[in-house]
């Protein structure tokens, strides 16, 4: 059983999907406008995680995200590099692709593009014409969805109209194109130098809300499982797609609405915008991507972080930790032989049930982490004297604890194979055994320049990565 924490109930509930053969999930995508930063990251490692745990649950899940690749920024972006907006897309969704994999992320099973679902999106917006829910601009190709005739317009944000309508703003032109202040665009008019196409109400290009509702309805139907993204999307964007998408269907949108928190500097939000950010390009050129993901992860999806250099050097060395824990039990189990007293068995099976109930109870990643540490703690009290059967089931419950939560060890340009370093070993031992201690220590010199630390123990050597 998971239980989930709904942002449109405000409440944990547990998790009960619309059709049990597969669970739809649509997650909030980048605008592809120039590379992502680490607080962009945060959302599509979190809902990529979270899409892990459902599988690990025994789900099929469909997973949709979407690629933004039409709007001011992009258009603003293009002109200024004399390019057309569709090869900026192309570029930076190619850069994102790059970025996403170094973090883990698995490929969607669909990543649409906006501009390649322009009929859907007129399709829609038809509809919600039709129903009386929008309407055409009397002085242009602008089409507007009607705030006010859905009327329950801020049941996920929890913002009330008559609230939003004191703190609304508009300027005298926008007033003459709207019927009320609060409408939102489906559809904008063409404007020199924009891309646009041709519709019923005139040529131009679609509304940032409206893209989303036609891929979810394309590839995931009327009504999605899980509807996912940062916490500042929650409000306009989440809150219109909502109304947008029920006004046309007649059907709830989504059952459940998941946020993640915010990364911020020094508790200010990462963003683009305000040059408050670090791209996960700078941070991986520096650090790897690997110890970003597991800062991301190491706290719970729905609070806010703080990053700072320390944490992330942090986040590299519990890495760290872990990889030479896989290396040693590696290790171990060349050498470990049968035992008739087998240890209890139980007292590794009893993680793997933790770690099921961090990761059902609202997906929590912290805690799961620390049941992994529990794990490589009791095990490694236990080495050097633990059975083969006991290391097997470590090195089982290793390998599927890390690679649900996408850990993977990066490679490195020191990386050797351990054939080598296997043959190394035996070399520098027959050159002991010869009294040749130069040669030796010239091997065990060289394996060290290549990242590779032998220790000299009672059993044998071992040897690790640095």
């Amino acid at each position: 059983m998971i239980n989930i924490y709904n942002d449109m109930t405000r409440k944990k509930e547990v998790f009960a999907p619309v059709s049990e053969d597969c669970v739809k999930m649509y997650v909030c995508g980048p605008t592809v406008y120039d590379y992502f930063h680490a607080g962009n990251a945060r959302c599509f490692v979190i809902f990529d995680f979270i899409r892990r745990v459902l599988e690990y649950a025994g789900y099929n899940v469909k997973y949709v995200q979407n690629f933004t690749d039409i709007d001011d920024k992009m258009i603003e972006r293009a002109n200024r590099e004399n390019i057309s907006v569709g090869e900026l897309a192309d570029k930076f969704i190619a850069e994102y692709e790059i970025d996403a994999a170094g973090l883990g992320i698995k490929p969607a099973s669909f990543a649409p593009r906006a501009t390649e679902h322009i009929d859907e999106i007129i399709d829609i917006i038809k509809i919600l014409v039709d129903k009386g829910h929008a309407y055409k601009s009397d002085k242009s190709a602008d089409v507007y969805f009607s705030t006010k005739s859905f009327k329950d317009y801020g049941k996920l944000s929890g913002k009330k109209i008559e609230d939003l309508q004191q703190g609304e703003r508009v300027d005298a032109g926008m007033l003459e194109e709207k019927r009320d202040p609060l409408d939102f665009a489906l559809w904008k008019s063409k404007k020199e130098g924009e891309p646009y196409w041709e519709t019923p109400w005139g040529q131009g290009r679609p509304g940032w809300h409206i893209e989303c509702s036609a891929m979810v309805r394309k590839y995931l139907g009327d009504t999605v499982d899980l509807h996912c993204g940062g916490k500042d999307l929650e409000f306009p964007h989440h809150e219109n797609e909502v109304a947008q998408s029920e006004c046309a269907t007649g059907k709830t949108f989504a059952k459940y609405w998941l946020h993640n928190g915010f990364i911020n500097i020094d508790n200010e939000k990462m963003s683009k915008s305000d040059g408050n950010f670090f791209t996960v390009r700078e941070i991986a050129e520096k650090y790897g991507y690997m110890p970003l993901r597991f800062f991301i992860l190491s706290s719970n999806y729905r609070m806010p972080l703080n990053f700072s250099e320390e944490v992330i050097k942090a986040a590299q060395s519990s890495l760290e930790r872990i990889e030479r824990f896989r290396d040693t039990v590696d290790f171990e189990l060349k050498n470990a032989a049968e035992s008739a007293n087998e240890e209890n068995l139980d007292d590794l099976l009893k993680y793997r049930d933790k770690f099921k109930e961090a990761l059902f109870d609202d997906f929590n990643s912290a805690a799961a982490v620390s049941v992994l540490f529990e794990l490589i703690k009791e095990v490694n009290i236990k080495m050097g004297s633990a059975s083969k059967k006991y290391l097997e089931l470590a090195h089982e419950l290793y390998d599927e604890f890390c690679g649900l939560f996408g850990f993977v060890a990066e490679a490195k340009e020191s990386d050797v194979s351990e054939d080598y370093i296997l043959k190394q070993i035996e070399a520098r031992t027959d050159a002991k055994k010869a009294k040749d201690f130069k040669t030796a220590d010239e091997i065990r010199d060289n394996l060290k320049s290549q990242g590779i630390v032998l220790e000299d123990t009672p059993s044998g050597v071992k040897w690790r990565r640095e």
